[in-house]
């Protein structure tokens, strides 16, 4: 078996492949509770997110109950329970960018992709969420996508930003 490590550039396939990946997890940590949250994260690298029935299968190796798991994955917000975007667009909300309209960009992104804060499109390739800073309050509204901060965001900006991602 080969081991998994924190950072690996083969990334498993199949469903089969993904399990054996878990359960290598699984085994590092020595299914201790006291491990979950390494196990937890370790699984979302594998998986890209924290489906329900990897956290079913989870708790049942673990011996845990279901709703400890979910405890824990619901209390974090480095954990997802559905899938990400191929692209993450997040919208500051701070006080400045809040102020300069970062409200109204937000909701022009989410009408112009036709989902919820929180959801991916259905072709998978944008996720939005919001932050409540993101340190560039001198260049409200500000927006991040994929960790690239974009500037003095105005509603009419969000089409030509969006194809820059298709």
């Amino acid at each position: 078996m080969k081991e998994v490590r924190e950072c690996c550039c083969h990334h498993p396939e199949t469903k089969e492949e993904l399990y054996e990946a878990l359960n290598q997890v699984l085994d590092k940590y020595e299914r201790k509770e006291s491990n979950l949250i390494q196990i937890l994260h370790m699984t979302q690298a594998i998986f890209g997110y924290l489906p329900e029935d990897v956290l079913k299968y989870i708790a049942e190796e673990m011996d845990l109950p279901l709703s400890k798991i979910f405890g824990v994955v619901t209390f974090y917000s480095l954990f997802s329970t559905q899938p990400k975007g191929r692209h993450t667009i997040q919208v500051c909300m701070g006080t400045a960018c809040y102020v300069k309209g970062a409200d109204k960009v937000l909701n022009e992104i989410l009408d112009k992709l036709g989902i919820k804060l929180g959801e991916t499109t259905k072709d998978g390739r944008f996720s939005v969420q919001v932050m409540r800073c993101i340190g560039a309050c001198g260049l409200a509204p500000a927006i991040s996508i994929d960790g690239d901060i974009l500037k003095h965001v105005t509603v009419n900006m969000v089409d030509d930003i969006l194809k820059r991602y298709e």
